[in-house]
């Protein structure tokens, strides 16, 4: 019986741990923690800041100061604005990433929870901004 060598290519691929090509290239040096938050806090607002967090991204602990940037970029731009109501509900969500993972040990685990909780930011951050600047109807 001969089986589809075609099929077993991804297998091999997969199989190597090839990491995925980063779609931008990390504006610092990527061994140093410090030039990387100087980068976050550097760019141009929080989808900026969010960029260099993916570009810059170590996939262990060390994410998780570089997502903590992110966040303060990204809650500069609404958490003085928020009602209590919608302060819970960030809180909530932040509190979701947070659990995620709780029980999983290893430092990709911190990575991830860091990722979460910069997505959450920025989703929120690109409300305000939406809400702040509508677009103009025709």
């Amino acid at each position: 019986m001969r089986t589809n060598s075609i099929l077993t290519i991804p297998a091999i691929v997969l199989s190597l741990g090839v990491a995925p090509v980063r779609a931008e290239v990390c504006p610092a040096k990527p061994s140093s923690m410090d030039d990387i938050i100087a980068a976050v806090n550097a760019a141009p607002g929080c989808d900026g800041a969010m960029k260099v967090f993916e570009a810059c991204q170590s996939g262990a602990s060390a994410d998780v100061q570089f997502g903590d940037a992110v966040e303060k970029k990204c809650e500069s731009d609404f958490l003085a604005q928020l009602r209590p109501p919608q302060t819970r509900a960030y809180q909530q969500e932040m509190q979701v990433c947070d659990n995620r993972h709780r029980n999983q040990s290893g430092t990709m685990y911190l990575s991830f929870n860091a990722f979460c909780r910069a997505r959450v930011a920025r989703h929120y951050s690109q409300q305000a901004l939406t809400a702040a600047n509508p677009k103009p109807s025709r």
